[in-house]
C-alpha cells in the first residue's frame, strides 16, 4: 500500500490517538469480552490524561498509519523504563499494533511492524519483545511469521477478566540481519 504514510504522533494528536485506540481495540476484542469489561478498559486505557502521559514520555513513541488523510492504525513502542515488563533496558517493546478492521490483510500492520524494527535498529536494541493475548490467533500468526518466538507469559486484566498474554521476542543481531532466539 504505497499510499500509506507512517507519521509520528505528537501531544496535539491526543484526540486522534484516543479515537483510533478505542475504535481498533473495540473492533478487535468486543465480540469476545463482556460489554462491562470493554467499557472499563476503554475508559481507563484511553483516557485523555493517560494518552497525554504516553505521548509525553521520552521512552515511548507512537506512530500513526495514515491513508487518505485518515488515521487507520497505530503503533506504540517502549524503550528503557517505559517498557511494561522490566526485562532488559537494551530491548524495545512493541506494546501495540492496532488497525481498523477494514484494513486487515492489506500490509498496514507490516508497515507499522517495520517501523518498530527500524527504531529498534536505530536505538541499537538487542531484541524486540511484545505481549499478545493467547486467544488472538491472528496476531500470534503475524508475529510468528515475522520471526517471534514465545518465551514466557504474563497476566493482562481486561476489566475483571484475567487473561494470559504470551510474551514473544525476536533477537536483533545487527543492522542488516535478524536472528530468532
Amino acid at each position: 500500500m504505497n499510499q500509506i504514510k507512517i507519521e509520528k504522533a505528537i501531544i496535539t494528536d491526543v484526540k486522534k490517538l484516543q479515537e483510533i485506540g478505542k475504535t481498533t481495540f473495540f473492533e478487535a476484542f468486543a465480540e469476545v469480552n463482556t460489554e462491562e469489561n470493554m467499557n472499563e478498559y476503554l475508559e481507563n486505557s484511553f483516557s485523555e490524561a493517560k494518552l497525554k502521559a504516553e505521548l509525553s514520555d521520552n521512552n515511548s513513541q507512537i506512530y500513526f498509519a495514515v491513508f487518505d488523510n485518515k488515521v487507520i492504525g497505530y503503533l506504540k513502542i517502549n524503550l528503557g523504563a517505559a517498557q511494561t515488563e522490566k526485562l532488559d533496558l537494551n530491548a524495545l517493546e512493541i506494546e501495540r499494533i492496532y488497525l481498523l478492521k477494514a484494513f486487515y490483510g492489506q500490509q498496514v500492520g507490516q508497515l507499522l511492524y517495520q517501523k518498530a524494527i527500524d527504531v529498534a535498529h536505530q536505538k541499537q536494541a538487542s531484541y524486540v519483545w511484545l505481549g499478545v493475548w493467547e486467544e488472538n490467533h491472528r496476531a500470534l500468526k503475524f508475529y510468528e511469521k515475522n520471526g517471534f518466538k514465545a518465551f514466557d507469559k504474563h497476566s493482562f486484566w481486561l476489566g475483571d477478566d484475567k487473561q494470559t498474554d504470551l510474551m514473544m521476542k525476536k533477537q536483533l543481531v545487527n543492522d542488516n540481519e535478524l536472528k530468532v532466539s
